[in-house]
């Protein structure tokens, strides 16, 4: 089951990071462009948002029932904190993520705030770029890209 979840997770991201890109293309488009605000912007976000929720819920499900090496963190706290991939997982790539997906989501709500066009738009690039940043520092970059490659 922990290979089944972490590989979902896994090729998960690249979903994750797609839909990012297209989300900050069509905001800044729309910022710098001074392009009206279409539904498909909405909907770009908000699968951007969901796909989020889906990879922290199977993060979580990895993190507190089927991953040996957070069962080890969270048993010896401090000894894990001396070695680089305990602490990588058990408090940086959380922490990263958890954050992430707080920056897209406001990022939803703060579009939804304003009735501007342009204003929608800026939000979101900004907030959608933060996200982009706590992504990109959270990844375990050090793993295979692709499982089983």
């Amino acid at each position: 089951m922990y290979t089944f979840v972490l590989a979902v997770h896994n090729i998960l991201r690249w979903i994750v990071l797609i839909l990012l890109i297209i989300a900050l293309v069509r905001a800044f488009w729309g910022w710098f462009g001074k392009r009206e605000w279409e539904s498909t912007d909405t909907r770009v976000g908000r699968f951007y948002s969901i796909s989020l929720d889906i990879q922290l819920l199977l993060g979580l499900i990895l993190y507190f029932f089927l991953s040996d090496l957070t069962k080890v963190v969270l048993s010896n706290f401090s000894a894990a904190m001396s070695a680089h991939e305990p602490r990588f997982f058990g408090i940086e790539h959380v922490f990263f993520m958890v954050l992430a997906v707080i920056l897209a989501h406001v990022g939803v709500a703060a579009a939804k705030r304003v009735d501007d066009a342009v204003a929608k738009h800026r939000r979101t690039a900004i907030w959608f770029s933060l996200s982009m940043v706590a992504i990109l520092l959270g990844m375990p970059w050090f793993r295979p890209l692709l499982p089983g490659f």
